[in-house]
């Protein structure tokens, strides 16, 4: 899987090392730009700045929570349990980061710990 395809798209599994490596750190320095800008600047231009980076950002985000979700057999629907309060987010970011998605192939894709880059 390339960056571009981690980033962009919400077809098929990623398996967690992917997910670091080629989607929470490439997005990783817009989110330190984006707190420098929101709470260190605190401008209006700046703040400004920091809600259309943010929107900019949501569709990676999104994609890449999407497909680890996949990995776990999940719809990407179930990214929804981050309204409920308080344990939504945490059961999310469990889901999300340390479980190990599904073993062999299941309705989203191919085991991406089996095929080869």
């Amino acid at each position: 899987m390339t960056v571009g395809q981690a980033l962009f798209s919400f077809k098929g599994r990623m398996k967690r090392s992917d997910y670091w490596l080629k989607g929470f750190l490439p997005l990783l320095p817009l989110g330190i730009l984006n707190n420098i800008l929101m709470y260190a600047v605190a401008t209006d231009e700046a703040r400004a700045i920091a809600i259309v980076i943010g929107l900019i950002s949501l569709w990676p985000a999104l994609a890449l929570v999407v497909k680890r979700l996949h990995d776990r057999n999940h719809s990407g629907w179930f990214a929804f349990i981050f309204l409920i309060p308080f344990a939504g987010p945490i059961w999310l970011l469990i889901e999300v980061i340390f479980l190990k998605g599904t073993t062999g192939p299941n309705r989203f894709g191919d085991d991406p710990l089996q095929t080869s880059d």
